[in-house]
């Protein structure tokens, strides 16, 4: 369990960095060389990303080793995310909307990143100009789309890549069942997605954390 701790403490950012940079997909970015039903189907995700108010959802997270956590999502947009993880994983990722906090309740640790500086700006700040790059993948199955994304500008933010599947009942048509995120130093982390619930009572007193550090409750 250390050593899973240690590996999941390394990939744990990317991957909810990831799942708040997606809805900031600009369909006007795609690249030039994009096809009109790749276009299209850039526009769908948008779409269905977009088209969700609230989520809660169950997950399975997976490392490049191979190990797993489970916990449950639980989304407000604009930019508000919990990741609550399973009991045997005493961490805690939230965005208040303004940063993305990582706790680690077992070493009392907190570190957050600034929005301003992350991908999350575009989602968060809609006046804000980030560039953005979706690019579709074909999949060979007309009922999955998969999107990748970057910004070819920072690197050091690495790659995503989402897969939808269509769902008439789902925002848009289209539900997000998983993505892939690859940080820059080559590590993945899969997350997938199930029991997806939209429209859900979320308040903001969702993405309040207990501060290991101190009794106050931020």
């Amino acid at each position: 369990m250390k050593r899973m701790r240690m590996t999941f403490r390394s990939c744990v950012g990317a991957a909810a960095l990831a799942a708040l940079a997606v809805p900031a997909l600009v369909p006007g970015e795609v690249a030039l060389a994009a096809t009109n039903a790749e276009s299209a189907q850039l526009n769908e995700a948008v779409t269905a990303l977009r088209g969700i108010s609230t989520m809660r959802a169950d997950f399975v997270q997976t490392d490049r080793t191979g190990q797993s956590v489970t916990g449950t999502l639980t989304l407000k947009r604009p930019g508000r995310i919990r990741f609550q993880y399973e009991k045997s994983v005493n961490m805690l990722i939230v965005s208040d909307g303004k940063a993305l906090t990582m706790i680690d309740y077992d070493v009392n640790q907190v570190q957050r990143w600034p929005i301003s500086n992350s991908p999350l700006g575009a989602l968060l700040d809609p006046n804000r100009d980030v560039a953005k790059f979706g690019t579709v993948r074909p999949t060979g199955n007309p009922n999955v789309v998969s999107v990748e994304v970057r910004d070819s500008k920072h690197p050091e933010y690495g790659v995503i890549t989402l897969i939808f599947t269509r769902k008439p009942s789902a925002p848009g048509g289209l539900e997000l069942t998983y993505w892939v995120a690859l940080d820059s130093q080559n590590k993945r982390t899969t997350i997938q997605l199930k029991n997806q619930r939209y429209g859900v009572p979320v308040t903001d007193n969702d993405f309040r954390w207990n501060d290991p550090r101190r009794r106050t409750r931020r």
